[in-house]
């Protein structure tokens, strides 16, 4: 065994992301990555493209099967049993033992499960790994009806998947509004009304009691904290996902929720790294940031990160810079920048605009000076560098406002969108920010666009 051998257990986007970067800083490094997934790397965000018919497995892998050994990266396939930490090997279920001298977990997330009578039914599962999409297809084969326990952005997949095969579904909420411990009232109110547009029965203020089996082991019906049966052959749980950490649980290495991190990424043990959704920093990583972070961008992040500080003798530490986030909610897309709570207090101000439609919106927070704190926006696809700057360098809002033509990333913006906005910011502020001018282009080409409704 070379000194120089890492092994990284787990191939999602952190695991892969660390190894192609250390095999970028130094070419001698003896690398491996072991799955029991999936023998290659996937797009984990595209699953439910496969369900849906519009993409292949093979379609979501970003490179080529002999990628791996043309960057002389080994791919190791099986189920580890358990790690021996003080001998420094991994031990698999078929009794393989690969030693290492670095080790970086990156095991990722699970579905939450909360203990509700009758989760271990057959038909009942939650949506994670490629294993979970493999048995979803087998699991609403010829089935009459779906109940979702849960709301969030892996419930809203689920839905689509399933509305997309006409299987009709129930959705079980807790809250009072959609996904409303993360948006704002109108907005949950907005993404709510989107998903009963699409046909799905969502049932908001209701919690899952008991999941009712039949004399086979099948599910057969749900029943809600109101006290409704509401018959099924599937319960999708997508209450959630929490670090994937089972296997490290009574072992020398510290964990919480997650395994527990510097901003290095190392853990109490030496040589013993940890990435991804299954980390868990011991301070947050800046300010309004989690301790854990179950995001595809971050998740890279912390595997270029890590590749150099395991490849370069000055360390750095983990600087993710402003939150941002996007997502899908059907076909209404959702992105955020900076810091956008789901309530606030005063000094912070918020401006919030909607469109007639109800499907295209904007929300901008702002602090006792005016300066933009973030911003939500639904339907309307907007520039990432130009928030990352506005919110970094603090803009005052008519600033921000002002220039938001600027920002503007969508092939179906239209200005009559933007004047919209205007006149509501301008009659609430008092202010008369123009409209900014067009190019000669602009109007040759590009006046009938513009005038759109």
């Amino acid at each position: 065994m070379s000194e120089n051998t890492i092994v990284i257990l787990g191939n999602g986007i952190s695991g892969v992301t660390c190894a192609r970067h250390i095999r970028k800083n130094n070419p001698n490094i003896t690398i491996t990555i072991v799955s029991a997934e999936t023998r290659h790397f996937f797009s984990r965000t595209a699953l439910m493209y496969i369900y849906m018919g519009h993409m292949k497995y093979e379609h979501t892998k970003p490179y080529a099967d002999d990628f791996w050994e043309k960057n002389d990266i080994k791919l190791l396939f099986g189920w580890v049993k358990a790690i021996d930490f003080s001998n420094q090997e991994l031990n698999f279920e078929d009794g393989e033992v690969v030693s290492y001298k670095q080790l970086v977990l990156a095991t990722g997330s699970k579905p939450n499960m909360f203990g509700w009578p009758g989760q271990d039914l057959n038909g009942v599962q939650g949506l994670y790994s490629y294993q979970d999409l493999l048995n979803m297809e087998k699991n609403t084969q010829d089935i009459q009806h779906a109940v979702l326990v849960g709301g969030g952005l892996i419930g809203v997949e689920m839905a689509e998947m399933l509305a997309s095969r006409k299987i009709p579904v129930t959705f079980l909420v807790r809250e009072k509004g959609f996904w409303d411990n993360i948006l704002p009232k109108e907005e949950a109110a907005l993404v709510g009304r989107h998903i009963r547009e699409h046909h799905i029965d969502l049932k908001l203020d209701t919690e899952l009691k008991e999941i009712i089996g039949d004399e086979k082991g099948q599910v057969k019906a749900v029943k809600t904290s109101h006290g409704e049966i509401i018959n099924c052959q599937f319960v999708g749980l997508t209450a959630g996902v929490s670090p994937n950490i089972a296997l490290f649980k009574n072992s020398d290495l510290n964990t919480n929720r997650g395994i527990l991190v510097d901003d290095q990424f190392r853990t109490n043990l030496p040589n013993v790294y940890a990435i991804g959704d299954c980390a868990e920093f011991n301070k947050p990583p800046g300010k309004d940031r989690k301790n854990i972070e179950q995001v595809w961008y971050t998740g890279r992040m912390h595997g270029e990160t890590l590749a150099h500080n395991l490849t370069h003798e000055k360390k750095v530490g983990y600087t993710p810079g402003i939150w941002f986030n996007s997502a899908k909610f059907f076909d209404i897309e959702y992105q955020t920048y900076g810091h956008v709570p789901p309530t606030w207090e005063n000094p912070t101000r918020s401006f919030y605009w909607e469109s007639a439609s109800g499907k295209v919106a904007l929300r901008f927070l702002f602090d006792q000076e005016d300066r933009i704190l973030g911003m939500n926006a639904f339907g309307w696809r907007m520039r990432h560098e130009f928030f990352d700057r506005a919110i970094k360098e603090g803009w005052k809002a008519d600033r921000v406002i002002g220039q938001l033509d600027k920002a503007n990333f969508n092939p179906e913006f239209h200005k009559k969108f933007y004047k919209q906005l205007l006149d509501k910011y301008n009659s609430e502020n008092g202010t008369s920010i123009p409209l900014p001018r067009q190019s000669f282009i602009q109007k040759l080409i590009g006046s009938r666009s513009w005038n759109r409704t």
